[in-house]
């Protein structure tokens, strides 16, 4: 049987590294992602052969696995995940497969799984470029809300460090009462990983940039380096109330991104989890790559 373990932050000197032989640019592949979220879904980790295997239970009736990352021969490990999903009695449930992924397992098991598209997870991924310039008759609105940011506010912005980021956690304290965090319990657990997030800055090699006007905090974002080529950002809080914040964060640190890592040609700006209000603003600023993910089970 195999021995899952809970992720914690330790787990990362040897989880990172299959991570990154796959070179995977979706974001549930990403280390910090597995961590923060680990108490939510309860992702527990085991390294089989040179691959890491993720299983999750967000809801305990339906266990299921993360695509494993690693080198090697797939084959073997695949076997084993199915039998351990037998021994405990679920059902054979992976989630979050790419493409690839899904052409991978036709390859090696022709007709053995059924994969179903989950559109609530796809990833919106966008080119720093646009990002940062926001060219284009298409992005037009963005530019005036940043524009009337710029008319309207003495504004600057900073990335976080130590100087500042206990300030960006009293900014998402008072965010979240503003969003009846309390209420909500999908805003709870968010609060939850975003505070792992805070704690373990460092330590998860986390990079934000804050955004202040009238010398107040007003938005704030954190991200990281997620694969040889694209950039994942984790968090991403405004002000409602302030026009124009939301789109000057995420213009700012898109700029600085470009900047200061040069290799990176993409921003991963994660799923909208089947929020409509939020799927209208992912898709608003027409991304480039909207990275399809499938769930598969066992063939009937």
């Amino acid at each position: 049987m195999l021995d899952f373990n809970k992720v914690k932050l330790s787990d990362k000197e040897w989880i990172k590294p299959l991570l990154a032989l796959s070179d995977f640019n979706g974001c549930h592949q990403n280390f910090t992602n597995l961590f923060s979220w680990a108490d939510v879904y309860n992702y527990r980790a085991v390294k089989i052969n040179n691959f890491c295997i993720v299983k999750a239970d967000y809801d305990s009736d339906y266990p299921y696995y993360i695509y494993p990352t690693g080198s090697g021969d797939i084959a073997p490990v695949i076997e084993q995940l199915i039998t351990d999903a037998e021994n405990n009695n679920h059902k054979f449930t992976m989630a979050g497969l790419q493409k690839e992924n899904v052409d991978e397992l036709e390859r090696i098991f022709p007709g053995r799984f059924e994969f179903t598209p989950n559109r609530d997870i796809f990833d919106y991924i966008y080119s720093i470029d646009k990002l940062a310039s926001l060219a284009g008759n298409k992005l037009h609105s963005k530019r005036n809300h940043i524009n009337y940011f710029k008319q309207n506010y003495k504004w600057s912005f900073e990335l976080i460090d130590d100087s500042n980021i206990c300030e960006c956690w009293d900014m998402t304290i008072d965010w979240c009462i503003k969003n009846g965090c309390k209420d909500d319990p999908e805003l709870s657990e968010e609060l939850c990983s975003v505070r792992k997030c805070y704690k373990n800055f460092k330590e998860l090699g986390l990079e934000g940039g804050l955004l202040r006007a009238d010398n107040k905090i007003v938005a704030y974002t954190m991200g990281e380096i997620l694969n040889s080529n694209t950039y994942v950002i984790h968090i991403e809080k405004a002000f409602n109330d302030i026009r124009g914040a939301y789109q000057m964060i995420n213009q700012q640190f898109a700029a600085a991104v470009k900047q200061n890592q040069p290799e990176m040609e993409y921003i991963n700006r994660e799923e909208d989890m089947g929020y409509e209000g939020l799927r209208k603003a992912k898709l608003s600023y027409y991304p480039d790559i909207l990275l399809e993910k499938y769930t598969a089970h066992l063939a009937k």
